[in-house]
């Protein structure tokens, strides 16, 4: 009989073994990046998939133990990389082109917001979609949300992939996507808002703020090292400030990220601590995200939810990108490549549903549809733009 910790090993042997194998066997790179297929792997090796094939082998390893060391892991990897995504957000480019960036973040957001919206109402109306917790409203403005977001990190490193991350065009992509992933959160906390915890809430932002200006003080007078030491400790004690509010902790951990200078931090080192968290850390979480993936609704009506919630996330984010783009007079070509950029949509989408499944308010098969819908639009971004980009390089030159 082997022990939890051998068995813990074997479940780590799988998470980093078989995304890895794939993505350099297959060669998926060019529409699945390594992110992708450890999120798809997560569903497969999750009760789902092999689950349900092998059921036998899920129970032997992902034992109640096992899982539960791999969903703390999982808990302070995703608080890590929110947080370092909240340092990251730079509003000052966008406040100095301020007319552009508010004109196309707005509109690529809100408009896949309402076409998500939409189609969330037509889900939640039939019953097994909605959350025991959540009330109409919240799961539909959430669903919503889902369809609208786009995953900064996961763009940055589709940029750098396209080799536009440097240029005009991705400063300007970097700009309306901070603005959104500002926005994201904002919406999250409007969706926790919870009546009979108000009094909680409005202590934990009183004190946050009280907080954040002692911190601010104190950091500017650290040594860079000892900046990042204290900042893991205001992150642990966001998070669990920011629970106990009722907020979530993944709301803590972007609160305690965007309230620090990005220039406090060394780029090479911000850069660092982003790539091993994603290598080290996240695939825990991606395969933890697997094992709440949900078919008991039939496989196939999941699977029609998530082209619908796709089809809706699609159309509203080009239609509000064309519409900007018009607004703002940009060349033939732009409006398109842009909006399939802001498409992208893994982690962070999939951390905002994990929010909404944490608090009851959307159920584990509007969880696995919404899932499905962000890995399917995050593979379609590179082969949708690369035929694009290159037209419109080809028409520059």
């Amino acid at each position: 009989m082997p022990t939890t910790s051998e068995t813990f090993l074997v479940a780590l042997l799988l998470i980093f073994t078989v995304p890895f194998a794939i993505w350099r066997g297959l060669r998926t790179d060019y529409y699945a990046p390594l992110v992708v297929v450890q999120i798809i792997g997560g569903i497969v090796l999750g009760p789902g998939v092999l689950g349900a094939v092998w059921p036998a082998y899920y129970s032997a390893i992902f034992t109640p133990d096992v899982i539960g060391a791999l969903n703390g892991i999982a808990w302070w990897a995703v608080m890590m990389f929110v947080f370092v995504a909240g340092v990251e957000l730079d509003l000052s480019a966008a406040w100095a082109n301020r007319r552009e960036s508010a004109i196309t973040a707005s509109l690529a957001l809100a408009t896949p917001l309402a076409f998500g919206a939409a189609a969330g109402a037509l889900v939640l109306a039939t019953p097994g979609w909605l959350g025991p917790q959540g009330s109409l409203a919240q799961g539909v403005l959430g669903i919503g949300m889902a369809c609208a977001v786009t995953a900064l990190p996961i763009l940055v490193l589709l940029m750098e992939k396209l080799g536009i991350f440097h240029q005009p065009l991705g400063q300007r992509l970097l700009r309306y996507a901070s603005l959104d992933d500002l926005a994201i959160w904002g919406v999250l906390a409007i969706i926790l808002l919870d009546v009979e915890r108000i009094a909680r809430q409005g202590a934990f932002l009183l004190a946050f703020a009280l907080a954040a200006r002692a911190v601010r003080k104190a950091m500017r007078r650290l040594a860079e090292t000892d900046r990042w030491y204290v900042g893991l400790v205001w992150l642990a004690g966001c998070g669990l400030a920011a629970d106990w509010a009722g907020l979530h902790f993944m709301v803590g951990a972007f609160l305690a990220g965007c309230v620090l200078d990005t220039g406090w931090f060394s780029r090479q080192k911000l850069d660092s601590f982003r790539e091993i968290v994603l290598l080290t850390v996240m695939p825990v979480f991606f395969l933890s995200t697997g094992l709440r993936t949900d078919w008991s609704g039939g496989g196939l009506a999941v699977f029609a939810v998530a082209g619908l919630l796709l089809a809706a996330s699609v159309a509203g984010k080009l239609v509000g990108v064309h519409m900007a783009g018009r607004l703002l007079g940009w060349r033939k070509g732009e409006a398109s490549l842009i909006g399939w950029l802001l498409q992208t949509k893994a982690l962070i989408m999939i951390i905002f549903a994990n929010v909404l499944l944490d608090k009851a308010i959307i159920t584990s098969q509007t969880f696995t549809a919404l899932l499905l819908m962000a890995v399917a639009s995050t593979m379609l971004t590179v082969p949708m733009v690369s035929p694009r980009l290159r037209r419109l390089q080809d028409v520059s030159e």
